[in-house]
């Protein structure tokens, strides 16, 4: 398995715009807590992972900005690290 693509900022607000029915335009900067719990929900979806944020870390998002790093963190945090071959052996090493 390889690491995950994680989505930028603009990824983000579009996911955001979804959750309000809006346009991306007026998707505001500053993010209330019911939009980072959906945004979690979203992130957790699209990638088959659960996402337990500490209380720091959900703090910390003020932002779309802060969103975007807290998650793409908290993602591959918990996402599998990616299997390669190894030579001569037949097995698979984490690396």
């Amino acid at each position: 398995m390889s690491t995950p693509v994680l989505p930028d900022r603009a990824e983000v607000v579009e996911m955001l715009a979804r959750f309000g029915q809006r346009a991306a335009g007026s998707v505001p900067e500053t993010l209330g807590s019911l939009e980072l719990t959906w945004l979690t929900a979203e992130f957790e979806q699209r990638y088959a992972v659960v996402l337990e944020l500490s209380d720091d870390q959900f703090e910390a998002v003020r932002t779309v900005d802060d969103a975007v790093t807290v998650l793409r963190e908290a993602v591959l945090a918990v996402a599998p690290a990616p299997a390669t071959e190894v030579t001569g052996t037949g097995g698979i090493a984490r690396s």
